[in-house]
């Protein structure tokens, strides 16, 4: 356990991940903040706090609009961002213009860090994910193994979802692994797929597997057409939560995350979803692993969709 945690943006994940936090004992406090008025992490919190009584947790959870309420965390998860959403006169919002309001989130969002708790573990699962992450490194400019971005855990965790609903497994029995960036360049890694340790080629067809593979590619997309409005919420506060989890309980985990590459998989300065070992230290070691020829081609092609991305965040701050 934790002294205390801090999540940053108040909106499905950033509750999800507060309730969670409580309900799991991570931490002996927990603190939210977001700027919405009235009040809207204070709000949150006080629903969550009000129900301790229940689930029988003395973990105190604190909201606020200003960034003095995350004072001292141990560890922050970032969430905050608009989403691409349609504005009331029908039009919407090109990627620059996301993008731009995004990296002006993140700059508050930086200050507020630098200021209340510099020495912080940081985990981010706002999007576009790997700008955000870059973002973050430039204004932190923190130690590489204290700033990682949320989205092999889940996207890994889509694959693996969706592999074991067709071959009639239980979700346990599937090991699966997704690096690269997080959008429609990311690379199911089909030779690290398996079923209660056998391949998953045994139990699934190509044809199938190629069709899950381009699905956990479109996953996100998928849930947003189905909501309406919104996105996903629960699966990334999850999945942050495991990242966290491995941390606070120096687990030694390999999970699927977005680290700052120097070298390995001959890249360097590119924050990308690689296998790591998170563990009490942060980003203990990022694994290399065989890669098929085909999965380095594919590995590679999503690297340079990261570049083209961190290459829009520059030209966009230069302006």
């Amino acid at each position: 356990m934790l002294n205390k945690m801090a999540v940053i943006g108040g909106g499905n994940i950033g509750g999800v991940l507060v309730a969670e936090i409580v309900k799991r004992r991570l931490a002996r406090e927990v603190a939210l903040v977001d700027v919405k008025e009235p009040d809207l992490a204070k709000g949150k919190c006080l629903d969550i706090s009000e129900g301790t009584p229940i689930i029988q947790s003395d973990v105190i959870a604190s909201g606020s609009k200003t960034y003095e309420v995350i004072k001292d965390a141990e560890l922050v998860i970032n969430t905050a961002g608009v989403p691409r959403t349609v504005r009331p006169d029908g039009t919407i919002p090109t990627r620059e213009e996301l993008l731009t309001t995004n990296l002006k989130i993140t700059d508050f969002v930086s200050e507020g860090i630098k200021t209340y708790c510099p020495d912080a573990m940081v985990i981010s699962i706002a999007n576009p994910l790997d700008a955000i992450v870059y973002r973050l490194n430039m204004n932190l400019k923190p130690p590489r193994h204290k700033l990682v971005g949320m989205a092999g855990v889940l996207d890994s965790a889509r694959y693996r979802y969706f592999v074991a609903r067709e071959a009639g497994v239980s979700v346990e029995n599937v090991e699966a692994l997704v690096m690269g960036g997080h959008g429609d360049s990311m690379v199911p890694i089909r030779s690290a797929c398996r079923i209660a340790g056998m391949p998953v080629e045994k139990f699934i067809s190509q044809e199938r597997l190629e069709a899950i593979e381009t699905r956990t590619r479109k996953a996100g997309g998928e849930v947003v057409s189905l909501l309406g409005t919104g996105s996903a919420f629960v699966s990334p506060a999850w999945s942050a939560l495991e990242m966290a989890e491995a941390v606070i309980f120096d687990k030694k985990k390999i999970i699927a995350a977005s680290a700052l590459l120097q070298g390995e998989y001959g890249v360097n300065g590119v924050f990308i979803g690689v296998p790591v070992i998170l563990g009490k230290n942060g980003v203990e070691k990022i694994i290399e692993i065989d890669l098929t020829d085909r999965e380095r081609e594919l590995f590679n092609k999503s690297v340079e969709a990261v570049r083209k991305t961190t290459k829009e965040v520059d030209e966009i701050l230069s302006k």
